[in-house]
C-alpha cells in the first residue's frame, strides 16, 4: 500500500500541516508530488481539494482508519496549482524537502499592517448640503472646521481622508460627526504598496533595426502559433537585446498575458526598470531584496489580481504568481547569481523552463557571453538560437589592448595601474570623457600566483587552482589533492609569489592621488548598502557628475553610459585563480562585459586588460571579443575533464557540529554510492573548501556522470537511507546539482 501526505491549506504559515491518505492502486502509477487531488475530510461527506507534498510506503497512523484519495484533479489550472507542481518538480530534480520547495515558490505573507485608504463621500445631495451650510453659518458661533469641510464637499463629492485632515486641517472628530448625522459616509479600502510610484517618464518606442526585427518577427510568429519554446538571444554588447525583450513582451501583453523579467544584480534594477517603465508605465513593478517583506508580498498580490503585467527582479521574481504567465525573460543568463545557495539549490534557468512548460509560455535567455551550457544546448537544438552579431548603432566595438603586468613589474612599476592605462586616463580626462575601472576581485582570496611569470598553483588531477587553507597547505576542492604552501615559484624560482589583497577602496585612493583633478566615485558592496545606494551612484555617473567610476563586477554588467570611452580591467586574470572548473568561462564573461561598456555612444571606445597571464585563451578571446574562439577551446577542456555541460556533477555536502558524525555519515554515503552505482566517477569524501563554518564541520563528496537522471537516482537512494537510518542523526546531507560554488 502507498500513502501520500496532502496539504489542504497553502496559506503559507500552515504549510507544515499535512494529512495522510491511502493511494488507490489505480492511481499509484500516476500520482506525483505537487499534483492536486480531492479527498474526504473530517466527518460526513465533506470533500476538500489539496496538494500532494510527499509519497511514502509507510503509514503514519492506523491503516484501517486512513481514508483514500478520491481522484487526481488533472484539469487544475490555478496559479496555486502551477506553483505546487513546480515545487514538486524542484523537490524531485534539485533536492530538499517538499515543504522547502513550497516555501521557495509560494510567496509567504509576513505579518504587516495593511495600507488602508479612506475616502470621505458626500451622502446627501448638493442642495441638502447647501441647506446644512446655510444653517451652520447662520449661527452666531459655529465651527470653522465644519464650514471648511462643507465648502470642500461643495466642490468635490469625494475627498481623501488625508487631504481633509492634513491639507484642510479638519480633525477626524468633525468627519465622524458628519458621518453620524448622515452628511457623509467613509469608504474604506485596502491598497497595495507600489515601489515605483515615484517614477516619471514618457514612452519612447525606438525603431528596430533589421537584425532586431528579424528575431522579433520570428518570436512573434512562433508565439502566435502557440509554438512555445526556449530561445537563446546571443548578441554582442550594445546589440540591443533589451529592445528586443521590450518588443517581445509587448506582443505577449497584446495577447492578454503577463511577463517576468529576471536580472542578475540589484545594480541593474534602476536602469532596466526605467526602460520598461517608459514603455509600459504602471503595468510594470519590481521585486528585490532591498524592499520590505510587505512591499514584496504586495507586488505578488498585484500580479495575482492583474493590476500589473510585468515584474522585474532577481531570481526570486521567477515565482511571481501571474495566473496568465506568457513569457519569462532571463537577461545576462550566464550569471552565477541565478543559482540559489540555499536549499533547494535550484538554478533559475531550468526552473524557468519548467515553469513555462506548466504555464504554456516561452522563455527568452539573453547574453553577450552565453553560458557554455546554454550555448551547447542551442547548438544541439534544445534551445532556439537567435543572434545579434553587430551593435545596434553603426559604431564598432571598442578597441582592446592587453598589458602584461609582468613587464610592468620588471620595469619598476609596482602600481596596479599600468603606464599605458595611466596615459589613456589622462587623455580621456582632458577631453571630459568618462572612465570605468573594474577591479576583478573574484578569486583573489586563497589562491597563490607568481607576479614574475604569472604561474598559478593548480591541481594536477583536476586542472583547477589550489586554495590556501588555514593549515598552511594548498588544497583541491574536488579531489582532495594537497601540497605544502611553496615559498618560491616552481616555474621561475621567483619569491614574488602570493595572493592579491588590494580592494576597491584602495584603488579609489590611488586613482584620486594620481588624478587629483578627477571626481572619483566607487561602487561596491560597501557603498551600495542603502535602499537606493546603487541608484544614487549610477545616476550621479550618468549625469556626468563624476569622471571615474571604480567598482567590482557589478559595474560591468548591462550598464549603458554614452560618455564612457575608456574601461580598464585591473587584475583581469584574478578570476582565473578561482578553484573552480568554470574559472576560464567567468573570466571571459567578466572581461568581455567590461570591454563592452566602452564606446556605447557616438564616441569611439578603448579598453585595457591588465593581466599576468597574456597567453590564456580566455584573455585572448576577451581581447578579440570573440565568443566562438573561447567556446571552441573551453568545450574541449570540459569534455576531457568530464565537467558540465559535457557531464553532470552532484555535490553532496555533509555537515554536523560533531566531527565524528560528519566523517561517519560521509563515509557511509560514499560506500552506498560505490555499491549501487559502481560506474559513476566518485571524488571524496574530503574536507569542504571551507572545512568549518560557525562550528559546523563540512565534508564534500562529488559524483560525475553524463546522465543527469543517474545523479537524481543517487539523491533519491541517499534520501531514502537517511529516512530509515539514524546512525548519524546529527549529520545532515545537502545536495547541489552542477554547483557554481565549491566552497
Amino acid at each position: 500500500m502507498q500513502y501520500c501526505d496532502v496539504v489542504v491549506d497553502i496559506s503559507h504559515e500552515k504549510l507544515d500541516k499535512t494529512f495522510q491518505y491511502k493511494i488507490p492502486s489505480a492511481m499509484q502509477d500516476d500520482l506525483l508530488e505537487g499534483m492536486q487531488v480531492e479527498a474526504p475530510f473530517g466527518r460526513g461527506n465533506r470533500v476538500i481539494t489539496g496538494y500532494v507534498v510527499a509519497l511514502s510506503d509507510k503509514p503514519k497512523f492506523d491503516p484501517a482508519k486512513t481514508k483514500e484519495i478520491i481522484r487526481i484533479v488533472h484539469d487544475a489550472t490555478s496559479i496555486d496549482n502551477q506553483l505546487i507542481q513546480l515545487a514538486g518538480w524542484m523537490k524531485r530534480n534539485v533536492g530538499g524537502t517538499m515543504n522547502q520547495a513550497l516555501k521557495t515558490v509560494i510567496p509567504v505573507k509576513e505579518k504587516s499592517k495593511a495600507i488602508v485608504k479612506k475616502t470621505v463621500v458626500l451622502n446627501i445631495s448638493q442642495d441638502e448640503l447647501k441647506d446644512e451650510y446655510a444653517s451652520l453659518v447662520g449661527r452666531a458661533r459655529h465651527s470653522i472646521s465644519k464650514e471648511r469641510l462643507m465648502q470642500a464637499l461643495m466642490d468635490n463629492d469625494e475627498i481623501p481622508w488625508e487631504v481633509i485632515t492634513k491639507k484642510l486641517n479638519v480633525g477626524s472628530g468633525v468627519i465622524r460627526d458628519f458621518e453620524k448625522n448622515g452628511i457623509v459616509r467613509v469608504r474604506t479600502e485596502n491598497t497595495y504598496r507600489n515601489p515605483i510610484n515615484h517614477l516619471q517618464g514618457d514612452e519612447k518606442k525606438l525603431t528596430l533595426n533589421d537584425e532586431q526585427l528579424r528575431i522579433c518577427n520570428r518570436f512573434k510568429d512562433e508565439y502566435s502559433a502557440r509554438d512555445y519554446g526556449t530561445y537563446l538571444v546571443y548578441g554582442v554588447t550594445g546589440s540591443g537585446k533589451t529592445l528586443c525583450y521590450l518588443e517581445m513582451i509587448e506582443h505577449v501583453l497584446s495577447l492578454g498575458r503577463s511577463a517576468i523579467v529576471l536580472i542578475p544584480e540589484i545594480a541593474l534594477t534602476y536602469q532596466t526598470l526605467m526602460r520598461f517603465y517608459r514603455r509600459f508605465g504602471d503595468k510594470v513593478s519590481i521585486i528585490n531584496s532591498r524592499m520590505s517583506k510587505a512591499e514584496r508580498f504586495d507586488q505578488f498580490e498585484r500580479a495575482k489580481k492583474g493590476d500589473i503585467k510585468i515584474i522585474v527582479g532577481p531570481r526570486s521574481a521567477l515565482f511571481t504568481p501571474f495566473p496568465d504567465l506568457g513569457l519569462i525573460v532571463i537577461d545576462e543568463e550566464h550569471e552565477t547569481s541565478y543559482k540559489s545557495e540555499n536549499v533547494p539549490k535550484y538554478h533559475a534557468v531550468p526552473t524557468a523552463i519548467e515553469r513555462a512548460r506548466i504555464a504554456g509560455a516561452s522563455v527568452v535567455l539573453g547574453s553577450a557571453t552565453p553560458s557554455v551550457d546554454s550555448y551547447r544546448k542551442a547548438l544541439d537544438g534544445e534551445y532556439r538560437l537567435m543572434e545579434l552579431p553587430n551593435r545596434a548603432s553603426s559604431d564598432s566595438m571598442a578597441d582592446c589592448e592587453v598589458v602584461d603586468m609582468r613587464t610592468e613589474l620588471r620595469s619598476g612599476n609596482t602600481s596596479i595601474i599600468s603606464r599605458r592605462l595611466h596615459e589613456l586616463i589622462e587623455d580621456r580626462l582632458s577631453r571630459h570623457e568618462q572612465v570605468m575601472l573594474f577591479l576583478n576581485r573574484r578569486g583573489m582570496l586563497g589562491c597563490l600566483s607568481c607576479r614574475s611569470c604569472g604561474t598559478t598553483l593548480k591541481c594536477p588531477h583536476c586542472d583547477v587552482s589550489l586554495s590556501l587553507h588555514r593549515d598552511g597547505k594548498m588544497h583541491c576542492h574536488y579531489c582532495g589533492y594537497t601540497i605544502i604552501k611553496p615559498s618560491v615559484c616552481g616555474k621561475c624560482g621567483s619569491k614574488a609569489i602570493g595572493g592579491f589583497n588590494i580592494g576597491t577602496e584602495k584603488v579609489e585612493e590611488l586613482v584620486a592621488e594620481e588624478f587629483p583633478s578627477a571626481n572619483v566615485v566607487r561602487m561596491d558592496m560597501d557603498t551600495t548598502k542603502g535602499k537606493s545606494g546603487h541608484e544614487a551612484i549610477l545616476e550621479k555617473f550618468a549625469n556626468r557628475e563624476a569622471d571615474i567610476l571604480v567598482g567590482t563586477q557589478m559595474i560591468v554588467k548591462g550598464h549603458d553610459f554614452s560618455n564612457v570611452t575608456l574601461v580598464g580591467a585591473l587584475a583581469a586574470d584574478m578570476s582565473l585563480n578561482v578553484p573552480d572548473y568554470r574559472s576560464g568561462e567567468r573570466t571571459f564573461q567578466l572581461l568581455t562585459q567590461a570591454v563592452g561598456r566602452a564606446g556605447r555612444g557616438s564616441l569611439a571606445g578603448t579598453a585595457v586588460i591588465q593581466t599576468y597571464d597574456t597567453e590564456h585563451y580566455s584573455i585572448i578571446a576577451s581581447k578579440n571579443q570573440n565568443y566562438q574562439e573561447f567556446y571552441d577551446k573551453e568545450i574541449v577542456y570540459r569534455d576531457l575533464m568530464d565537467y558540465p555541460p559535457c557531464s553532470h556533477m552532484l555535490l553532496m555536502s555533509i555537515q554536523s557540529e560533531d566531527l565524528r558524525q560528519a566523517d561517519g555519515q560521509a563515509k557511509v554515503v560514499a560506500e552506498m554510492i560505490k555499491k549501487h552505482f559502481p560506474d559513476v566517477r566518485l571524488l571524496g569524501p574530503q574536507d569542504a573548501g571551507i572545512a568549518k563554518i560557525k562550528d559546523v564541520y563540512r565534508k564534500s563528496i562529488y559524483v560525475k556522470n553524463r546522465d543527469y537522471q543517474v545523479l537524481v537516482d543517487i539523491k533519491d537512494i541517499i534520501d531514502e537511507y537517511l529516512i530509515d537510518n539514524n546512525s548519524y542523526n546529527k549529520a545532515y546531507v545537502f545536495f547541489d546539482f552542477d554547483p557554481v560554488n565549491t566552497l
